[in-house]
């Protein structure tokens, strides 16, 4: 696998509060990597700063093996989907034009092509067609959440980011948008780079887990390897109901519904 996203040295700080130091990474391209840790610890912000809403104060960042830094914001935001907590789609827009933003930005003279880009992901996303015409208010939270994700991808981005997007549905609804986001990935193989704050979520979805303390990387590992070998205190605190549910006495994987997921 190439390399899609790489830290180098990074570093972020805010006033008298280093938020982030010295954070190596590097993503794998059609890694799906979940990011989990202490409130605080700068999970978002490392999010945003692979699209550059936020900046560091030291290091490099590489996208696609670019520096960010070289790279003109507009058309590397365009090629990386954005989906966030809620939904943020445009109430003055149907479902339809909400989905088609970008496309329509990208190809203004394709527009059989946008609509088929359109409906092919209310598809994926488990979106009726009749919806198509919908305005946002009159839409469930999870359907609202569901065109998000089919807008951010329906320019075909290399990469995924999502700040906690199944954070405001309720439970069972979650579970949904969860099997629907991991056959979005095993259809196209984009890098997805996911936050949460369930740590349940994060070793079910991510191929990678990385976790977060205090702007530090505790872990950065399959779930399996989380499981089996928590590499500190705070990682083994943070999966320890899992490694009851999932290990053995001589520390040996169950089938359980983490043990084998995205690994």
């Amino acid at each position: 696998m190439n390399t899609a996203i790489e830290f180098k040295d990074i570093k972020k700080v805010y006033g008298d509060n280093t938020v982030l130091e010295k954070i190596n990474l590097i993503v794998e391209r059609g890694e799906f990597i979940t990011i989990i840790g202490s409130s605080g610890c700068g999970k978002t912000t490392v999010l945003k700063m692979i699209n550059g809403l936020i900046e560091p104060n030291g290091g490099t960042i590489f996208v696609n093996g670019e520096n960010i830094r070289e790279k003109n914001m507009i058309q590397l935001r365009r090629n990386i989907g954005y989906t966030i907590q809620g939904s943020m789609l445009f109430p003055h827009m149907t479902v339809e034009q909400n989905i088609a933003y970008v496309p329509n930005l990208l190809n203004k003279r394709d527009k059989k092509r946008t609509k088929e880009a359109v409906r092919k992901w209310m598809q994926i996303v488990g979106l009726d067609e009749g919806m198509k015409d919908r305005y946002p208010s009159e839409l469930s939270g999870g359907q609202q959440q569901r065109v998000g994700i089919a807008r951010s991808l329906a320019a075909s981005p290399d990469i995924l980011l999502m700040d906690e997007p199944f954070g405001a549905v309720d439970e069972i609804t979650r579970r949904q948008l969860q099997a629907e986001l991991k056959q979005i990935y095993d259809k196209t193989g984009i890098t997805i780079l996911f936050v949460t704050h369930d740590i349940s979520e994060a070793l079910k979805l991510g191929t990678k887990v990385l976790v977060m303390d205090k702007g530090e990387i505790q872990q950065y590992a399959p779930p399996k390897e989380l499981l089996r070998a928590p590499a500190t205190e705070f990682v083994r605190k943070l999966v320890e109901k899992e490694r009851r549910t999932c290990l053995l006495p001589e520390d040996k994987l169950t089938d359980c519904e983490y043990s084998g997921a995205s690994v």
